[in-house]
């Protein structure tokens, strides 16, 4: 509660320390005292000096929250430079809008080391106080950071069992070597690339487990498992995948799209179409999934496991740069994701 309180009454003694190290410093200039002036006068500054106080450290949080929005580590010296570069700026226009005005109208008007004094002393504050602020608001952010790193590393087990659950759960693998059975019989070729297909479904699982994969990897594995799916639905089904070229060497947590394409395909029905897209938006990859469905109560809830281990991923790999919008209709089913990469 103190904390809190204090927080309210900063800005009022921070426009005060630099109120009295102004006059201090033009006191020793022409040799008067400050506190020998008509009280009147004094307290018109100090009521001026706080109010500029309470704008100066609202301005420093405010660039604040913009710098670390803007936050892409590493940091380099250059980028370091122009943000204190921009809070002097900052408080030179404060000054001049506040301070010289003020200091015009008041005691024997604005002197030469007046200017050379508002300028350069809240200037000097301003450095001190973003610095301080900075260097506690990124320390905050490094800590949040590796808690948030740890915590991936305590679920990463636990998430990718259930997503192995949710993807390749025996009726799905029985699903597709039953395909590959009946396919011996007709068309050799083709059950050959039927066990091709799920192959690489299988070995991307399995072994293609870094950190984070290219797009384009991620859009193979996808098409790999359109094509299988592809295979075992009715020739009825209408189908539209579109992959941007511009998707290439972006990386990307692996497993993050599959659990929307394996939900369009399980619920696909009605009139029997299937919409895919993933493109590359103003540094956001953005992945759209549709699918018709059948007006049939008992079959009205879609998505389940998969969905909601996608939101939990996405919670932890992506907070804050992620979006996931849902669309449940009577006829069709969508879902829309944004991530920034």
């Amino acid at each position: 509660m103190f904390t809190n309180r204090w927080r309210y009454f900063f800005p009022a003694v921070y426009g005060l320390c630099v109120y009295i190290s102004i006059r201090l410093v033009t006191d020793v200039i022409i040799g008067s005292r400050f506190w020998l002036r008509p009280w009147k006068l004094n307290a018109i500054e100090i009521v001026g000096s706080v109010v500029v106080g309470y704008i100066t450290v609202a301005a420093m949080h405010w660039m604040l929250k913009r710098n670390l929005q803007r936050y892409q580590p590493p940091m380099r010296m250059g980028k370091v430079m122009k943000e204190f570069a921009d809070v002097t700026l900052c408080t030179e226009l404060i000054c001049t809008a506040t301070v010289i005005p003020l200091t015009t109208f008041t005691d024997d008007g604005l002197q030469w080391f007046d200017v050379v004094n508002i300028y350069m002393i809240p200037a000097l504050y301003s450095l001190l106080y973003y610095a301080l602020i900075r260097g506690n608001a990124f320390l905050r952010k490094s800590y949040e950071q590796q808690l948030q790193i740890e915590k991936i590393s305590n679920d990463q087990l636990q998430t990718e069992l259930r997503f192995l659950k949710a993807q390749y759960h025996p009726h799905f693998l029985f699903n597709a070597l039953n395909t590959v059975y009946f396919q011996m019989d007709e068309d050799v070729n083709r059950a050959k690339q039927t066990i091709e297909e799920l192959s690489e479904l299988l070995r991307y699982q399995l072994y293609d487990q870094q950190q984070t994969v290219s797009i384009k990897q991620e859009l193979q594995y996808l098409q790999s498992f359109i094509n299988l799916q592809r295979i075992r639905m009715n020739d009825h089904l209408s189908l539209s995948v579109h992959f941007d070229e511009a998707l290439n060497g972006q990386q990307l947590y692996p497993l993050l799209l599959l659990p929307l394409v394996e939900n369009a395909f399980k619920y696909a029905g009605g009139e029997y179409w299937i919409r895919i897209a993933a493109t590359l938006d103003e540094g956001k990859l953005r992945f759209h999934v549709s699918n018709a469905r059948p007006v049939i109560t008992s079959q009205r809830k879609a998505g389940g496991i998969g969905l909601e281990n996608l939101k939990r991923r996405l919670a932890l790999l992506y907070p804050g740069r992620h979006k996931l919008h849902i669309t449940d209709e009577e006829h069709s089913f969508t879902a829309e994701l944004s991530i920034q990469i």
